[in-house]
């Protein structure tokens, strides 16, 4: 619509006041915007194609790099299904973590690892089938308790079975076969017995049952409890105790440089390792087998450890290098 203002004529038409109908005209103005349309079409391929290319060659260049300068990460803990047909202990058992290398990729190849998550997150609404007594060996105590817990609430159970995966993927990456007695999907237990046993009826080169402490706030640090030479009843240490010392002080080494914590000098001879005759799960083992107590969850410095994750991470590793430095001595 006009505004009532006058248009100027347009040059390039006729009858507009421009050059008249014999002038020629010269077509590179056209050709040129024909000419960038091409160009800028052709970019627009040529581009994406190029840098496509180029993260395929980088890929490749990496990949063919892997393992000369990159961190070894451990994998993420899995929650693979419980094999029910495992026996007593309800366990779960693997293979190892894939094929050896021929090189000492797999140092742990041949050897298999019972790792024991204390306790069960289902305890606790199972008090009479726990309650019940079970032959320790030297005696009768109950079949198992619901552990201790956080003033946050989280169970000892719940951090056992975390750190428990993340041992035996660890273990897995070494070409260990692993067990848990017990994957958290069992509707208790099991009984202190039936942990020991798992071991047992594995053969294990070694066995470690994992726990935290509920001693009192203000008590800090970690201790490894290691099997009383006994003989008694059902119990016969004798032969697995010296081996069991061995694979408690390779732990609490690795175990205290890999996480910064202390050892607990409120627990056996303050340098990280008790000795006790009383415990089920050492009595009946055949095995070299020790307890960890990671720390004490009723203290609230320990206790935002053990509920860090990242720290986890550094306990599993700590336990992977402590049962690891125990197999390679082992005869």
């Amino acid at each position: 619509m006009s505004n009532g203002s006058p248009t100027p004529p347009d040059p390039s038409l006729p009858g507009s006041g421009g050059p008249g109908p014999g002038t020629r005209w010269s077509p590179e103005p056209r050709r040129s915007r024909r000419l960038g349309m091409r160009l800028l079409i052709t970019l627009g391929v040529l581009i994406p194609t190029s840098f496509a290319g180029w993260l395929v060659w980088q890929s490749a260049d990496q990949s063919s790099g892997a393992g000369k300068t990159g961190p070894t990460l451990m994998p993420l803990p899995d929650d693979s299904r419980e094999n029910s047909g495992s026996g007593a202990s309800g366990g779960d058992t693997d293979g190892g973590g894939g094929p050896q290398d021929g090189n000492g990729g797999k140092p742990l190849a041949g050897m298999t690892v019972v790792i024991d998550p204390g306790h069960n997150p289902n305890n606790r609404r199972h008090a009479a089938e726990i309650s019940r007594s079970v032959n320790i060996g030297t005696g009768r105590k109950a079949c198992d308790t619901t552990g201790t817990a956080t003033a946050s609430g989280y169970s000892e159970a719940d951090f056992t079975l975390d750190l428990a995966r993340r041992v035996r993927a660890g273990l897995r990456e070494r070409g260990a076969t692993v067990e848990l007695t017990h994957q958290g999907r069992r509707p208790w237990g099991p009984c202190v017995n039936a942990r020991a046993e798992a071991g047992n009826r594995a053969d294990a080169d070694a066995a470690v049952s994992l726990h935290a402490d509920g001693a009192p706030s203000g008590a800090r640090g970690f201790h490894v409890i290691l099997p009383e030479s006994v003989n008694e009843g059902k119990a016969d240490t004798r032969a697995i105790a010296g081996p069991s010392r061995n694979l408690g002080r390779e732990l609490a080494d690795a175990f205290r440089e890999f996480t910064g914590s202390k050892p607990a000098a409120y627990a056996g001879d303050g340098e990280g390792t008790d000795t006790r005759g009383d415990l089920g799960g050492l009595n009946l083992t055949r095995v070299p087998k020790v307890f960890l107590e990671c720390g004490n969850m009723r203290d609230p410095q320990d206790a935002a450890d053990l509920t860090d994750r990242k720290w986890r991470d550094r306990a599993a590793r700590g336990v992977v290098e402590g049962i690891a430095g125990f197999l390679a001595k082992k005869p």
